[in-house]
């Protein structure tokens, strides 16, 4: 009886344990991010990036810090771009670890935008990557991302216009045998967003909304605001 006892009693902390290491479902989230592009001069390759502050909470709780950047290269006589990049990051662990683990990340893009009417702006995202988490084997993900902005003074997100902004990613894992007899789910997560920004200059746009991201184990609500500068 007595080792009955222990058993359900262990097995109980066990699982207030595991319930306490995923993220509170209720708090509000917050990340801060900058995005870049640039085609170079006369020329049909460029650059583009982003550099992002993820956090658990609205102003502390480090959920990842991620540094990325590529290549771009624009066919002639094509409305698409093709992007060969890096990230670097880091992903803190939910409430008072001060433990981190670190990716390195490979990825090639295309992306192509539609316009539908004057106003509808669609963007379609198609990225793979290649991915070396820390304690991990060698992990793979497609990652699909549907963008809409309209603008509600204009027709384009130019300087003085203001819009609305809105668009959902899916993410599905590749390699899902991740090393030592652990796998990963087919489904990796999706986010679902809506926002809206303004022109504040012809190549520069500040955007701000609210991002619900769903994995396998939780969903949790993000506040997110954005610099987009081309230059």
């Amino acid at each position: 009886m007595k080792k009955l006892l222990l058993s359900l009693l262990l097995s109980f902390f066990s699982l207030y344990s595991f319930a306490q290491s995923g993220p509170d479902e209720d708090q509000l989230g917050t990340w801060y991010m900058y995005f870049y592009n640039k085609s170079f001069k006369n020329s049909q390759f460029g650059i583009q990036g982003d550099l992002q502050l993820r956090l658990w909470s609205p102003v502390s709780d480090l959920e990842q810090l991620l540094l990325r950047s590529g290549l771009t290269y624009k066919p002639e006589n094509a409305n698409i771009l093709f992007t060969l990049g890096y990230a670097n990051i880091t992903t803190g662990a939910y409430g008072e670890s001060d433990a981190t683990v670190m990716e390195n990340r490979i990825y090639q893009e295309a992306l192509f935008p539609t316009k539908v009417g004057r106003v509808f702006l669609f963007n379609h995202r198609f990225r793979y990557e290649q991915r070396w988490v820390e304690t991990q084997d060698l992990r793979t993900r497609f990652r699909y991302n549907l963008f809409l902005n309209v603008p509600l003074n204009g027709s384009a997100l130019e300087k003085g216009v203001v819009y609305l902004a809105l668009y959902n990613e899916i993410f599905i894992n590749g390699q899902r045998d991740i090393g030592e007899g652990r796998t990963v789910e087919l489904f990796d997560r999706n986010r679902l967003y809506l926002g809206g920004g303004y022109g504040l200059l012809s190549n520069l746009r500040v955007q701000g909304g609210w991002m619900l991201q769903t994995t396998d184990n939780w969903s949790k609500g993000q506040l997110q605001v954005s610099l987009h500068h081309k230059f």
